[in-house]
């Protein structure tokens, strides 16, 4: 704090009596009244000012000194430094009835800085938020005209509080020497507080610290019971109920003692503020109280939870600070939910609420969340929640439309006009829907929205449906990195599924079917991977899926996706249930959606299939093929079709000349493949031990060689091409 030499200063000049005041006053006043203000008047002003700045009450001086110090301040020749010094030492005495400073003769900018400062140091009384006089010690809320150093030091001390008590504590990281946290634990309470009980003063400084703390956050829960008269001061009445309650969980965690000594004004408080809109943020730190001594403080915590997770994102969704808030809630106190992280899980839909109208923001904020709301028994609700979640943004924008005129500004884009998904949002004949977007918890039922997806189809424009829009591939990443982790061969059935049925029915927001379409593909191959005998368990449905071509068009990396799986692990060597029949009927399919899609016209109705699509259908054909040698004539009768149909300049427009060559070249290693049958099989269907990257790195193998067989047959096909 300070060095010895100046503990030795201050303790001298706060033993000074009024008597010997009084006589340096009068000396002081026959230097002030000479005509040359030399080093003396100096030396002694500034041993003024230490005399009564060193103690804590106010120190009356002589009236003539005190008016010869603002007449030398007003002095047009006096010296900067002696004005500086009058100044200093008459804003120590403020307030006081002998100071009669006027600023309207000053003689320039520096004099009348100085004046301002004497004159702006007076506080006025000290009140309540509600304006009655304060009795008690002053804090953060009391309110002034004007605020002494001390004040401000209470309030700045206040913001530290509880970042001080947790390094200090039993749970703290500080490694500070014992002398210097008292000597620091000291300092703050002197500014935390001005009166405390006598019993306190006889605690060591870190016990006293908590018990002036713990004293000083029950007079601001005290405080804030009254009615605040402006809106700033209502603000800063909740921020300050925060923090108290934080601080308050720090010193119960700290010291059990005070769990019981808080209890019953938490429960009081909690009573109060979980009925009142405007004091929702404070429900947060209670929570996070409750959750942390529930036990031992008896606390139905479950009715506090359901109301938390219940009501607030239901009602205050629109607020991006409680969402942040909120989301880092969940977030910070995973670890604490234990039996209630259940209530967490089926409160999915409320949270996505949250999501769904703040995504920029708290994108990042829920990949970090959705591991732990992933649950095997809500996982496919969740993923169509999410899939839905532009269209549960309209739906949410349209709700706060529906309300009565806010005084404030609207939270919605008033540059929309939707005045027909308005009168659809009242109508009683779509109001399920509307209500199973809006529902609080997973209710472990899934509707098909597509009706609402045509009803909102004004809204998709809406700049806020198109931020979330963007934020949902992002999020769908998440889900199966978490999903896969808990998900059985039975849900993993069902997920694959539900991206085939949900790939053409999608909200119609501006690009985002492509963007979901590219991460379902990506996330289809990936549960194949998981489980390979997905594709025989699922043939039917496979087949259905790949059934239109119209779908293949608008839906080209998905269909490309499951073409690819299928000729991948439609065979004996992943599951012993697949059959030729099987093999056979996916061929029949496959081949008719090759001809469909390379005999039709491209159109604005149909758009131009992509060439991906055309070879991944071949290369598929031909390992089916390769599986059912019945079958290589067919194969090979179609990729030479397809080689001619590619050199004719209609294919070329359609598919551009780097597809045409691309289909070309392919459908010319496939035939060369095939005419070798036992060679195809070996290299389009390995068996899992060739599959081993040994393999392609052991010269004693035989796959080397026979690559480098297939290789030179490749290239000597290629050469007896014509042009």
């Amino acid at each position: 704090m300070f060095s010895a030499g100046a503990e030795s200063l201050l303790h001298q000049a706060r033993e000074i009596q009024d008597e010997e005041l009084k006589k340096f006053c009068s000396r002081i006043s026959k230097l002030l009244q000479a005509e040359d203000l030399g080093p003396d008047t100096l030396d002694s002003l500034q041993r003024l000012f230490l005399i009564i700045s060193a103690t804590k009450y106010n120190r009356r001086l002589e009236k003539t000194c005190v008016e010869l110090l603002q007449a030398t301040l007003g002095l047009a020749t006096c010296p900067e430094q002696l004005q500086v010094l009058c100044a200093a030492i008459l804003r120590e005495m403020s307030p006081s009835d002998s100071l009669s400073l006027v600023w309207d003769h000053t003689q320039n900018s520096r004099q009348l800085n100085l004046v301002a400062s004497v004159l702006l140091a007076q506080p006025g009384p000290i009140t309540e938020m509600d304006g009655a006089v304060a009795t008690d010690f002053f804090t953060v809320l009391s309110t002034g005209h004007r605020f002494t150093e001390d004040q401000w030091l209470n309030v700045q001390a206040f913001s530290m509080l509880r970042a001080w008590l947790l390094h200090s504590g039993p749970e703290g990281l500080g490694t500070l020497d014992t002398d210097d946290r008292s000597e620091q634990e000291g300092s703050t309470l002197s500014v935390i507080s001005a009166t405390s009980s006598s019993a306190g003063r006889l605690l060591p400084p870190r016990e006293r610290l908590r018990e002036v703390a713990f004293e000083y956050c029950q007079r601001l829960i005290e405080q804030s019971n009254r009615r605040a008269l402006r809106k700033g001061d209502s603000d800063l009445q909740k921020a300050c109920l925060v923090e108290a309650v934080l601080v308050l969980d720090v010193l119960c965690r700290q010291d059990p003692s005070f769990l019981y000594r808080s209890l019953s004004c938490l429960k009081a408080l909690h009573g109060r503020v979980r009925g009142d809109p405007a004091s929702v943020r404070v429900l947060l730190p209670l929570a996070r109280f409750f959750l942390s001594h529930g036990e031992a403080a008896a606390v139905d915590s479950e009715a506090v939870y359901q109301h938390l997770f219940t009501r607030i994102p239901l009602e205050q969704f629109h607020s991006p600070m409680l969402a942040f808030e909120f989301i880092q809630f969940c977030r910070d106190n995973l670890h604490l939910f234990g039996g209630h992280l259940g209530t967490l899980r089926l409160s999915f839909p409320n949270l996505f609420k949250f999501l769904a109208w703040n995504s920029p923001p708290l994108t990042s904020e829920f990949v970090a969340l959705l591991p732990a709301l992933v649950d095997a028994g809500t996982a496919l609700e969740m993923l169509h929640a999410l899939l839905d979640l532009p269209c549960l943004t309209a739906v949410l924008d349209l709700q706060l439309r529906s309300l009565p005129a806010p005084s404030e500004r609207p939270l919605w884009d008033t540059s929309l006009r939707a005045p027909s998904c308005l009168e659809a949002f009242r109508d009683p004949k779509f109001q399920g829907l509307f209500q199973y977007l809006l529902r609080p918890k997973a209710s472990g039922a899934t509707e098909r929205l597509v009706p609402l997806y045509q009803l909102l189809q004004p809204m998709a424009g809406c700049a806020r449906v198109a931020q979330c829009a963007e934020a949902v591939p992002t999020l769908l990443q998440a889900f199966f990195s978490a999903v896969t982790q808990v998900a059985d061969g039975a849900l993993i059935n069902q997920l694959a599924l539900l991206l085939l049925g949900r790939s053409d029915s999608l909200y119609p927001a501006p690009g985002y079917a492509a963007r979901v379409h590219s991460v379902l593909s990506s996330q289809f191959l990936a549960l194949c991977t998981l489980k390979p005998s997905l594709v025989v368990e699922l043939a039917r449905d496979l087949l259905e899926f790949l059934g239109s071509v119209n779908g293949l068009r608008s839906r080209a990396s998905l269909v490309t996706s499951v073409v690819w799986a299928v000729g991948e692990y439609l065979s004996v060597a992943y599951d012993r249930r697949c059959t030729v029949e099987q093999i056979n009927k996916f061929f029949e399919a496959l081949e008719a959606l090759l001809f469909e899609v390379t005999q039709c016209r491209p159109s604005a109705a149909l758009p131009r299939c992509p060439p991906k699509v055309v070879t991944a259908l071949m290369t598929t054909l031909t390992k089916l093929a390769s599986r059912s040698q019945d079958l290589i004539p067919r194969a090979s009768l179609l990729l030479s079709k397809m080689r001619t149909l590619t050199q004719s300049p209609a294919t070329g427009s359609m598919h551009g000349e780097e597809g045409a060559e691309a289909i070309c070249t392919r459908a010319t290693e496939l035939l060369t493949l095939l005419k070798m049958p036992s060679v195809a099989q070996f290299v389009l269907t390995p068996s899992t031990e060739v599959c081993s990257p040994r393999y392609h790195r052991d010269v004693n193998t035989a796959l080397p060689l026979a690559l480098r067989t297939v290789s030179r047959l490749v290239e000597r096909e290629a050469g007896l091409l014509p042009g």
